[in-house]
């Protein structure tokens, strides 16, 4: 008989959740039943509003986890136990409107130039060129790597969907001299046992060369995309071209990072001097 966990992944998976967001709302809910010690199918609304106020008050957990909960809930309630749903009774927290961290040009020439293995600065140096995220950057294999029409194909990125994004010049070369030193054979950047790079290693190759390069933001190996995105919009590009790029859902995800791009003043009138006096 199947049980109610492996309902609620099947579920998941029929609704193309992918396997990072599945593992989360398992978490999610059995973080929430292990609280009362009940099977999740039991706990009545008062219980779940009960468990957010700790969560908040006491655990001080992230409005970000307390919406995938809300969101893994309304899964479990609705689609699996057909339960109605009235998102009045567990309403989302308001999410914090943060502008993203941004590296300048510099500071990101500063972490890339203190890398010592060649590895580490391809990996970094694709990462920033090319806007990837982490799980992206240690799952792209060398056939993603398309040389010919300089393009970087990520396959099955976030929300399941394939892309490319661009690849640049320099980054290539690099890759080249990297490829004939280390010799990966299936992914670009592998262990010594031919698995993918795993992810606390590459957090911690960012976070060496953040503390090395002298660059005192406290930044993420997350920051390169912001950074990537920024200086993009600073150049000119359009906001689709780079919607695209990233791989967004939405341009309206895109266009927050319009907040922390630099304009330049200089080619700002002032609507006084377009009055003809």
């Amino acid at each position: 008989m199947t049980t109610l966990r492996e309902q609620f992944i099947q579920q998941m998976q029929l609704d193309g959740l992918g396997p990072r967001t599945i593992k989360t709302y398992v978490q999610c809910i059995l973080s929430l039943a292990m609280y009362f010690n009940l099977s999740p199918d039991l706990l009545t609304i008062p219980q779940i509003r009960d468990y957010f106020l700790h969560c908040i008050n006491v655990k001080k957990l992230s409005k970000s986890w307390m919406n995938q909960t809300i969101s893994a809930l309304k899964i479990l309630h609705v689609e699996v136990l057909k339960r109605e749903w009235n998102k009045i009774d567990i309403p989302r927290p308001r999410r914090e409107k943060k502008l993203f961290l941004v590296l300048s040009r510099e500071e990101v020439l500063q972490i890339l130039n203190v890398l010592p293995y060649i590895k580490h600065r391809a990996l970094l140096t694709l990462t920033y060129s090319a806007g990837l995220r982490l799980s992206e950057i240690r799952n792209l294999k060398l056939s993603d790597i398309d040389s010919s029409r300089m393009q970087v194909r990520v396959e099955q990125g976030k929300g399941n969907k394939d892309r490319y994004t661009i690849l640049s010049p320099i980054a290539l070369q690099l890759l080249y001299d990297y490829h004939k030193i280390c010799k990966p054979k299936y992914w670009l950047f592998e262990t010594q046992y031919g698995k993918p790079v795993p992810e606390s290693t590459v957090q911690k190759i960012f976070k060496n060369a953040l503390a090395k390069s002298g660059v005192k933001k406290k930044a993420s190996f997350h920051t390169l995309r912001h950074s990537f995105t920024t200086h993009l919009m600073e150049q000119g590009v359009a906001l689709p071209i780079i919607q695209m790029l990233l791989g967004h859902k939405s341009l309206k995800t895109t266009s927050l990072y319009l907040h922390v791009q630099q304009y330049s003043l200089d080619a700002v009138r002032s609507p006084l001097d377009t009055l003809g006096l």
